[in-house]
């Protein structure tokens, strides 16, 4: 092995979660590698704990037993036994004193309170893996990326925060002749994009919303540079199908789906454009926002029920685009 090779298999990234034997992430069995850090935020956001690009604590105080176990250990003093507001004082012993956590302090990931906790109520997320080791763990599956017509698919989060890493993690599996794929918001360098595109045998391209001012209101980002990086990857022949997320109520009326359909209408001459997914809303991760002491803004439930996906279905039907709603 060259000492270039060996340079960039030690190459690092900070990721938050590996997913193996997903079938929703592209084709066949697929292992999910999620890279920490976004510059969206969206409402619904389902992993909140890959937003931003630091260590972070997730606390189940529910389960806490309040041993302070973990308080000793930190060495940036992120936990606290909270405090009398009368006189500042620490509760006695009998008024069982409340673990808290300083969300002002960063994280350094050294995990010696997640090793001490004897109820496993604190996790820290984040952990710094290099090119090697994410290798490692997808070798593993090898035979079921062959026998499935599966592979790899980079997520996050967003892939395109962490460009270095993804571009030569995505050309190793290449080499290994694994199918790889990255979900990406497109809200990115189109540099970067077209550097991964050399390597990635699919994207997985959200649209949340087609008007700009209501994509801002709910990602917190305008969509032009979005709507630009998906034409240039279609028009220079790279595998694409796109993804919108549908939340009741926010980016579900006809009148957007359709203004969308209409937008990607110009691609479907395109043997490369493979078409779009709808994928309703679901509640997953919400209790993840608690345990980071993050305010997960959605009060309502905008879970759809099956005659309303079977009337999007319906008036979906009127386009000359490949369109499946996706029910899991």
């Amino acid at each position: 092995m060259s000492t270039e090779t060996s340079s960039i298999l030690e190459r690092k990234a900070r990721i938050f979660n590996v997913q193996k034997y997903s079938i929703y992430d592209g084709p066949g069995v697929r292992t999910l590698i999620f890279f920490k850090g976004c510059p969206l935020r969206c409402l619904w956001c389902s992993n909140p704990e890959g937003l931003e690009r630091n260590y972070q604590v997730m606390f189940q105080e529910d389960l806490c037993i309040d041993c302070g176990n973990c308080i000793p250990v930190c060495p940036v003093h992120i936990h606290y036994y909270f405090l009398d507001e009368e006189n500042g004082q620490l509760p006695t012993k009998s008024e069982r004193p409340k673990h808290k956590l300083n969300r002002d302090i960063d994280c350094v990931g050294c995990r010696k309170c997640e090793s001490v906790c004897p109820k496993r109520t604190l996790s820290i997320v984040g952990t710094e893996k290099t090119i090697s080791e994410v290798l490692e763990i997808i070798q593993q599956d090898v035979p079921f990326y062959f026998s499935s017509g599966g592979g790899v698919t980079l997520g996050g989060g967003e892939v395109t925060a962490q460009p270095d890493f993804a571009i030569n993690l995505l050309m190793e599996c290449q080499r290994l002749g694994i199918h790889t794929a990255i979900e990406t918001s497109g809200y990115a360098k189109l540099d970067s994009l077209l550097m991964m595109a050399q390597f990635t045998n699919l994207f997985l391209y959200d649209i949340k919303q087609i008007n700009s001012e209501r994509h801002y209101e709910l990602t917190g980002v305008r969509n032009e540079r979005i709507l630009e990086n998906l034409t240039e990857l279609i028009r220079r022949g790279f595998t694409v199908k796109v993804r919108m997320p549908l939340i009741k109520g926010l980016n579900d009326s006809e009148d957007t789906i359709c203004r969308t359909l209409e937008y990607l209408q110009s691609f479907k001459s395109y043997k490369n454009f493979q078409g779009i997914d709808l994928l309703p809303y679901h509640k997953l991760g919400i209790n993840k926002y608690k345990q980071l002491d993050m305010l997960y803004t959605i009060t309502e439930d905008l879970s759809f029920k099956e005659e309303e996906l079977d009337k999007i279905e319906e008036f979906i039907k009127d386009y000359d685009v490949q369109v499946e709603v996706i029910r899991h």
